[in-house]
């Protein structure tokens, strides 16, 4: 009992270094908070966490060691992540000034059906943050990497699973945080007149990140 909790330890201290490193989850939960809001960060941060169980779970199946070992299949997830990621730039480089509304220019009937428009908006945020990672093949990489260099393979598959349930809560958590410091009044106050521009920067950032996953050495 006592080896699993030092392999645990081992497992949280790498997964909490790698998930609070600079990155496409990153970038993603700052941009939804700072455009979208609180909500469509929080669910975009659900969707980051789900992904990391889809990474545990192929990585205990063997499967993410047959993709890391076809050099095929690993450069079609490679450049398949490089281009959602460069999409998303795309979109945040067409972002518009928002105009700043009053009462008068939204009548009774712009708000119609609000619960059909947010849950509209809940799903698709949850799925761009379960792709932004998902598709990310440097996650792929790490994950692989975790469980075969640091995970013994005489740990049970149960205990393994747990490590995978503890970072996927982690992950959540972390970005549930970052949602809510990059939602503060304060902080979107002084954002919200320039917020075109940050997600300019944020889309030049993105477009950043699809080059270095396409042409960068991930071994």
């Amino acid at each position: 009992m006592h080896d699993y909790w030092v392999e645990f330890s081992k497992v949280a201290l790498a997964h909490l270094l790698a998930v609070a490193s600079p990155g496409p989850d990153f970038a993603i939960v700052v941009k939804q908070s700072l455009t979208r809001g609180r909500r469509t960060a929080l669910w975009t941060s659900g969707g980051i966490g789900l992904a990391i169980l889809l990474h545990v779970t192929y990585s205990l199946l063997g499967i993410g060691l047959l993709v890391r070992s076809s050099e095929v299949w690993f450069n079609v997830l490679k450049f398949a992540g490089a281009a959602y990621i460069a999409w998303i730039g795309v979109q945040a480089l067409r972002s518009r000034p928002l105009p700043v509304l009053t009462p008068a220019d939204c009548p009774p009937a712009a708000f119609a059906r609000p619960q059909a428009v947010e849950r509209g908006d809940s799903r698709n945020a949850f799925a761009t943050g379960f792709l932004t990672n998902a598709l990310n093949p440097k996650a792929t990489v790490f994950f692989i990497s975790l469980f075969v260099i640091v995970v013994s393979p005489e740990t049970p598959k149960l205990a393994q699973a747990a490590y995978g349930l503890w970072m996927a809560a982690v992950t959540a958590a972390w970005f549930s945080l970052v949602s809510v410091l990059f939602t503060q009044p304060g902080v979107r106050q002084r954002f919200i007149r320039h917020g075109h521009w940050i997600d300019r920067a944020l889309g030049l950032v993105f477009l950043g990140l699809a080059v270095s996953l396409a042409l960068g050495q991930l071994e």
